[in-house]
């Protein structure tokens, strides 16, 4: 593969019936990858993989469930052989004040499956990662990993883990030359956004990002894909903000 070519490239994406991971999922198949397409949503991967084309196939993948990885993962394993890419993208959201009587179940979920499940996937994935030329791991955390929201807590805490995870194992792969990097996405439309009103959204793009609006799926898509490419050899354990300018306005 020349260094921005994914043809015959065998990449993972979690979470990829919509939003984020199924922009992700075609993007890497008009690149040329075969794509495993996951999510606990399977009849979504279904008609995502069918978007990416022949060579894509949909997996059901719970990421909070261990022996749901396990099985998935040797599924993959026995279609492709190999993985070069593995996409952490799926993700789950949740709001509590820290006093509510439903609180401790609320960030146990939310950790089981935003952490958890990225770290689970990657201990999973790491046989098939291991026989890649060029195998690339992508973290999809959140720009609240890098900032807060008020009752959002748990959440803010297990993407500020999926980012110490990243450094860790750019660290601790690096001597295999596995690349691990992190995205934090700002504000952008998907499915966790699709409850807020127009009018709300406008008006805090306007108040908080520097380009003033929300951010389209597309647009973490190609960055992530970019990282997944070959040529993005000597980047990693960076966090990048796909934000719009989110993280760098103070005013």
């Amino acid at each position: 593969m020349t260094s921005s070519n994914l043809q015959g490239a065998i990449a993972l994406v979690t979470g990829a019936a919509s939003g984020m991971g199924a922009a992700t999922a075609r993007l890497l198949a008009a690149q040329g990858a075969r794509v495993a397409v996951t999510d606990v949503n399977f009849a979504g991967a279904e008609a995502v993989a069918h978007q990416c084309g022949p060579e894509a196939r949909a997996f059901a993948l719970d990421v909070g469930d261990p022996a749901s990885i396990a099985d998935t993962l040797a599924t993959i394993e026995n279609w492709a052989g190999r993985l070069d890419a593995l996409v952490n993208n799926a993700g789950i959201a949740g709001f509590a004040p820290i006093d509510h009587p439903d609180y401790e179940e609320l960030w146990d979920r939310i950790l089981r499956v935003n952490a958890s499940g990225e770290m689970r996937v990657i201990r999973a994935a790491l046989p098939l990662l291991r026989r890649s030329e060029h195998p690339r791991i992508v973290n999809i955390a959140s720009t609240e990993a890098l900032g807060a929201t008020a009752q959002d807590s748990a959440y803010c805490a297990a993407k500020a883990a999926v980012t110490g995870l990243t450094r860790a194992l750019a660290v601790e792969l690096g001597k295999e030359g596995i690349t691990v990097n992190c995205i934090c996405p700002g504000p952008i439309d998907t499915g966790m956004t699709a409850n807020v009103p127009d009018t709300d959204k406008d008006t805090y793009a306007r108040r908080r990002t520097a380009l003033r609006r929300y951010g389209r799926p597309e647009e973490v898509a190609h960055i992530t894909v970019a990282l997944c490419q070959p040529g993005a050899s000597y980047i990693t354990g960076a966090t990048i903000p796909v934000d719009g300018g989110l993280m760098a306005r103070n005013a």
